[in-house]
């Protein structure tokens, strides 16, 4: 197998058979909290890809500095650190560039610095001592996965809002079960690769 499918694969593999929103259930916070309107989902789903794969970047190299100087241990709290700093910058970014994509993200687009997802995804690949290019590969992946799964879930919360359930499963409540719903059909990409 070529190293190109090689790394193919393994972006498929984290972006449908592990889905981490769906799988781990990292970055469960902005999945329901931003997933009402399509245009927010897919503006946190491109910001959260954009994270993840800046982060696992930066972190990667980070963690084999560490690993010569024997202190590994420090790892979460710099992961912490460079994740923040990226949120930031791409707060800023937005906030210069599309003030109504800054306003509909609102208090989530800094909570992307506490989404498990991408310090998940930067711990992981050192825990798992991945390569660089298996740790590029998992990030792209798990970054469209949470793209992927969080736009699908704004276009069938769209129509839930819509529909005509019972009074006491409006709202959050048909939408944990849809998201119970999602993973299922999502565990059918396990025979995938």
């Amino acid at each position: 197998m070529s190293y190109i499918v090689a790394f193919l694969l393994a972006i498929v593999n984290s972006m449908l058979i592990n889905n981490v929103t769906l799988s781990r259930f990292y970055g469960i916070c902005p999945f329901f909290g931003v997933s009402k309107k399509s245009s927010s989902a897919l503006g946190m789903g491109v910001a959260v890809l954009f994270v993840i794969v800046l982060a696992s970047l930066i972190c990667w190299p980070i963690y084999q500095l560490l690993a010569l100087a024997n202190i590994t241990f420090m790892d979460t709290i710099t992961y912490i650190l460079v994740i923040a700093s990226i949120v930031q910058l791409i707060e800023m970014f937005i906030k210069k560039y599309s003030a109504s994509l800054y306003k509909a993200l609102g208090v989530y687009l800094p909570l992307i610095t506490t989404n498990c997802a991408v310090l998940g995804v930067a711990q992981g690949n050192t825990d798992q001592a991945l390569s660089f290019a298996d740790s590029m590969a998992n990030a792209i992946g798990t970054g469209l996965g949470f793209l992927i799964v969080i736009y699908i879930f704004s276009t069938i919360r769209y129509r839930l809002d819509a529909s005509d359930a019972p009074k006491a499963f409006k709202g959050i409540p048909i939408a944990l079960i849809t998201a119970a719903i999602m993973a299922m059909a999502f565990l059918g990409f396990s025979g995938l690769i």
